[in-house]
């Protein structure tokens, strides 16, 4: 069993991450996941959210909507549709989606008809935009209680 994990992340357009890791942590479709050294392998798909991995004590951070992640051989393979670094993202840009996806998703009495899944996915999208663009002191407790059990 090998002590890290090897990471890729890519979308359609560029590799995003390339690198050896300790830990893995990325949104399913069914929730969040984790993966360390020696787990079992397996196939999933995406959600929208972050996206953490840990190299030694430094947490990285990366906005993710869709895709899908292959696990095996302590290798970590994630073909997303959108990855993007907090200093790619544009937070005046993603408040105005957040904005915009609440708007349409409050509008249940309007006469105005909308696809509420695709709403709920924009604002989904932006607020994990948000959550990454914030930088790490907008991460939620669990963060560094999961690595103490």
């Amino acid at each position: 069993m090998a002590d890290r994990l090897t990471l890729e992340i890519a979308t359609p357009m560029r590799l995003v991450v390339a690198e050896t890791v300790d830990e893995v942590v990325a949104p399913g479709i069914a929730g969040y996941f984790g993966v360390l050294p020696g787990h079992a392998p397996f196939l999933t798909t995406l959600g929208i959210g972050e996206v953490t991995y840990r190299v030694g004590q430094d947490e990285h951070y990366l906005a993710l909507a869709g895709g899908f992640a292959e696990v095996r051989n302590d290798k970590v393979i994630v073909l997303a549709d959108t990855a993007e670094r907090p200093e790619e993202i544009d937070r005046g840009r993603a408040e105005r989606a957040r904005e915009r996806a609440e708007r349409r998703l409050s509008a249940v009495t309007s006469e105005e008809t909308i696809d509420y899944t695709r709403a709920a996915a924009a604002l989904a999208r932006a607020l994990a935009r948000l959550q990454t663009a914030a930088g790490p002191g907008s991460r939620p407790v669990f963060s560094s209680a999961r690595r103490q059990a």
